[in-house]
């Protein structure tokens, strides 16, 4: 089964697909990273990789994340890659190898609003946060965690986050099975989840064996 959890930067999604993980067990459930199949910029130089709108459905390689995930779903590992965003590139000697699990997440702020990955996911879940939380989350993060100076996070906001979220981001919520409170949420609320996800596996291979000895 695959699901997508889509939704604003920093509006909960990567911790809620993390926390999902830990309750169904990395054996039952892993987390595969939109943000990992940002395209290659090697040949770019630096000025130029910052120019990028990272926040655009044409800063990803879809094509590659739907081959992996029609490997998955197919029972084969796939070597992922991983992304450097002090250097805002692909890294060109690193990969993280993907064993299939019952449970594949693809977590990512376009996760819902590519046609060609929603074809492939089983459950769709969009993470709503309000707009200024996120944005204080964005900047603790990228302060924190991503080397960026506090100026830099607040004008790549309003000159591309927010605008391609609500231009592109936002538009896919509609299309979600379930909307998830991303502004706060407790451990029973994401126990629920994982049980109703994992049931639905249950129930398609209750169907799959009844349909099999009425054959």
């Amino acid at each position: 089964m695959i699901v997508g959890i889509a939704g604003g930067t920093a509006s909960g999604k990567t911790s809620l697909s993390r926390e999902l993980v830990a309750c169904g067990s990395t054996e039952r459930a892993a987390v595969v990273e939109l943000d990992s199949y940002y395209r290659c910029q090697a040949h770019k130089t630096f000025a130029e990789r910052l120019a990028t709108n990272y926040d655009h459905p044409d800063a990803f390689e879809f094509e590659l994340l739907v081959k992996h995930l029609i490997s998955l779903k197919e029972g084969r590992a796939v070597d992922s890659p991983v992304y450097n965003f002090a250097e805002h590139t692909r890294s060109i000697d690193r990969h993280s190898h993907l064993h299939p699990r019952p449970v594949i997440i693809v977590e990512g702020i376009l996760a819902l609003a590519a046609p060609a990955l929603c074809e492939l996911l089983d459950f769709r879940i969009f993470v709503d946060a309000p707009d200024d939380l996120r944005l204080s989350r964005r900047l603790d993060r990228d302060v924190r965690e991503r080397g960026r100076a506090p100026e830099q996070v607040l004008s790549h906001w309003s000159t591309t986050v927010q605008p391609m979220y609500l231009q592109y981001c936002s538009p896919s919520r509609a299309g979600a099975d379930l909307i998830f409170d991303g502004s706060a949420w407790n451990g029973e609320q994401v126990r629920d989840l994982w049980h109703s996800i994992w049931a639905r596996i249950g129930h398609g291979e209750e169907q799959h064996r009844k349909h099999s000895v009425s054959s």
